[in-house]
């Protein structure tokens, strides 16, 4: 029987969260970028080991990280993970999020400026900021955080 509802969400609830743990273990100074046993994924997850495989069979289809696996096919260790896994899990900045932490700062420069000039400057900052708009936003962090800051024409 064919349906065309779609299927259950996989990437908040599996996905995402066993890439977070598997970003933790490789991130951290006390694994010294050795090969991750699966098995530790499991527990820093806090999935079932059932759903800790499907999740790591997917995040490694996906490229986001680079399996070992034995002469089963199954995956044993994870060696490393992608720059993009590094973003999705949060070690990395994002555009967006590095946006959203900008107008974080301004609001917050706003609210605790010394003087009342100082808060109007800041307060008009942060308005100007907003009125630019999370795309725009975006993009112009996009240009900051990769390095790239384009000419003046």
């Amino acid at each position: 029987m064919v349906t065309s509802s779609p299927l259950p969400d996989a990437w908040f609830t599996r996905d995402l969260p066993v890439l977070r743990a598997i970003a933790r273990l490789v991130d951290g100074p006390e694994h010294g970028g050795s090969p991750y046993v699966l098995g530790a994924v499991v527990p820093a997850s806090g999935l079932p080991k059932a759903e800790v495989v499907a999740a790591a069979k997917a995040l490694a289809s996906a490229g986001y990280i680079e399996p070992l696996t034995n002469h089963a096919g199954d995956i044993v260790r994870i060696t490393a993970i992608s720059a993009e896994a590094r973003r999705l899990a949060g070690l990395w900045p994002t555009p967006q999020g590095e946006w959203d932490r900008l107008l974080d700062q301004l609001t917050a420069r706003a609210e605790n400026a010394p003087t009342d000039v100082e808060r109007a400057r800041w307060q008009a900052f942060a308005d100007a900021a907003r009125a630019v708009g999370p795309d725009a936003g975006a993009l112009l962090m996009q240009s900051l955080v990769g390095g790239y800051v384009p000419r003046a024409r």
